[in-house]
Formats: C-alpha cells, sequence, structure tokens
C-alpha cells in the first residue's frame, strides 16, 4: 500500500471529501453567527441587575433555578409602544429603498464595466473599489459637508430648484434645507451602499456567453428586447445577491441615520443604542436585535427555500 492510500485510510470519514468541504462553512456560520446570537438571546430574556444584565441559570440551595423574563417581547407589541414598530417599518422601509436605488444605478455601471475591453476593466473594478481605502466615517462626513449649507451639492440642488421638486415627493419638509431630511438619509446609504451592489452584479455579467445576444438578434429581437428577455434574466443571480449585500445591512444601520438623517428617519439601530447605553437596558436592546435578526433572517430562509425548489423543478 502506498503512502498515499495510507494517509488516506486512517483519516475519520467526517474528514473526507464532501463532508469536510461543507462542515467547513457550517462551523465558521456555528462560530461567529449562531454563537453570539444565542448570547444575545440569553440577554433579551434576563433581568436587568444594579449594574449588569443577571443570569438566567442560577444554583441556590443546592437547586438550580431558570428565570426568564418575555416582558422585554411584550413592550415591542404595538399596543405597548408604537416607536418599536414605527423603527422597524422605518428600517425596512429605507432599507427598501436604498437597495432600489441602488439597483437603478448600480446595474448600468455594471452592465458598462462589463461591456468594456478587457484592458480597461481592472481600472473601473479599482475605481469601484476605491472608497473602501477610506474610512467609512469620514465618507459620511464628506456628505454632510456636500448637503449643509454653503456645501457645491446643497448649491447646485438649490440653484436648479430641484429642492422645490423634494419637497413636493416628501423628501424635504422646507426648500433648500436638505441635512437631517429622508433626502439626504437615502444620499448617503446609496452612496456607501452602491459599490456591494455593483460587484456581484460586474461578476455575473462579465460571465454572460455574449453568443446568446448574437442568437436574439438573428432571431430578430431588438437590443432592448434583447436586454429585457436575455441580459436581465441570466443576471437574476447578480441582482439578487447585490439586493441582499445591500439590504440587510442597511436594516440595521446605525452611523448614516445618526449623521444625516433627522428625528423623521428613525430606524432601528438607533434604537438599539438608546436602550443599550441611554436608558442602560441591554436587555431590552438586545431583544430589540433578536427581532430584527428575525425579521431579516427568517423571509431570506424561505425565499432561499423557495429558490432550492423552483431550480429542482426545473430539472
Amino acid at each position: 500500500m502506498e503512502a498515499s492510500d495510507k494517509k488516506a485510510a486512517w483519516r475519520p470519514s467526517w474528514w473526507r471529501g464532501r463532508t469536510a468541504v461543507i462542515g467547513v462553512p457550517y462551523f465558521w456560520l456555528l462560530l461567529f453567527f449562531l454563537a453570539p446570537f444565542l448570547i444575545v438571546a440569553n440577554y433579551s430574556i434576563s433581568e436587568m441587575g444594579t449594574i449588569r444584565a443577571e443570569d438566567i441559570a442560577s444554583v441556590s440551595d443546592g437547586a438550580l433555578k431558570l428565570v426568564m423574563k418575555y416582558t422585554n417581547y411584550q413592550r415591542l407589541w404595538p399596543t405597548q409602544d408604537t416607536l418599536y414598530l414605527y423603527a422597524y417599518w422605518a428600517s425596512i422601509k429605507y432599507a427598501f429603498v436604498t437597495t432600489f436605488f441602488c439597483l437603478l444605478i448600480g446595474y448600468p455601471f455594471a452592465y458598462f464595466m462589463a461591456r468594456a475591453r478587457q484592458s480597461l476593466q481592472p481600472t473601473l473594478l479599482m475605481l469601484v473599489m476605491l472608497p473602501f481605502w477610506t474610512s467609512f466615517l469620514l465618507r459620511v462626513y464628506a456628505w454632510k459637508g456636500l448637503l449643509d449649507d454653503g456645501g457645491w451639492v446643497a448649491r447646485v440642488i438649490t440653484a436648479t430648484r430641484f429642492d422645490h421638486v423634494l419637497v413636493w415627493l416628501g423628501a424635504i419638509e422646507v426648500p433648500g434645507q436638505l441635512m437631517h431630511t429622508t433626502f439626504s438619509l437615502i444620499i448617503g446609504m446609496t452612496y456607501t451602499y452602491l459599490p456591494f451592489m455593483i460587484l456581484p452584479l460586474y461578476a455575473n455579467l462579465s460571465k454572460m456567453d455574449l453568443r446568446l445576444l448574437e442568437a436574439a438578434s438573428d432571431l430578430g429581437a431588438s437590443p432592448w428586447v434583447a436586454f429585457w428577455r436575455v441580459t436581465v434574466p441570466l443576471s437574476k443571480a447578480g441582482i439578487i445577491a447585490g439586493s441582499m449585500l445591500v439590504f440587510i445591512p442597511c436594516v440595521g444601520e446605525y452611523v448614516t441615520p445618526d449623521l444625516l438623517g433627522g428625528p423623521s428617519t428613525l430606524m432601528i439601530g438607533r434604537v438599539i443604542w438608546d436602550e443599550n447605553f441611554n436608558n442602560n437596558d441591554p436587555p431590552m436592546a438586545a431583544a430589540v436585535a433578536v427581532v430584527l435578526v428575525l425579521l431579516i433572517v427568517v423571509p431570506l430562509a424561505y425565499f432561499n427555500k423557495y429558490q432550492a425548489e423552483a431550480q429542482e423543478a426545473r430539472k
């Protein structure tokens, strides 16, 4: 028996081939997602002590006592306080609008990158990733200067009277007042997360077989029809991946709403911060975070299951 065969023989079955390849990502998720989530969930049903949250399990007189407080979740119900429901709804709404604008801007840019000359594509890719070389906080502060009174973006919008259109759309309340509004919040989040939309779309579009477009043209399809009937359906995986990469972090966003948003743009990230630090109530902040994770993960898991079933049906 050769040395390689002997080495493979003593390996346990779970270490071989497909099982090991699948097991590593699952272990990563278990260690860095499920374990922190369970810690936060533990905090959410704990009783807040004088300084810190108390443990839900304790031993007293030789007996194990388990105390789980569920009133934090009761407070999230709209009949108790509508603040949390409003914050959840606002977070989902602004995340959806940001994802829409990122897709609207990012798809043409990714399409242009994928169709550009091979020698030019690395340069365009570097330009997309260039903002990551600068601190996230500095980029958000830069938009404060651009949209505040005297900023050149604010001057252009005011000079073209586009601010009156924004008032009509409900994005701002007063003409000329662009900061701490829905408009400034959407602008900041769209700029921040736009690369997360462009990169998956570019990766998908650059691998598309262009012969399919030639076949559509030979069959009489116009360029616009070929785009909608061939290019867009084939790029669906990139659209879904980019939308998820934008939508999920936008829901829990804290920095951009705090710096660019106003009182009318309260999002759930700010609520979690206030509960944990201003109100000194980590269990309540943990309960808000647990519900936020469930609001994202449960529909996402259902969607992935639906996609898998659809793929199996096509086979």
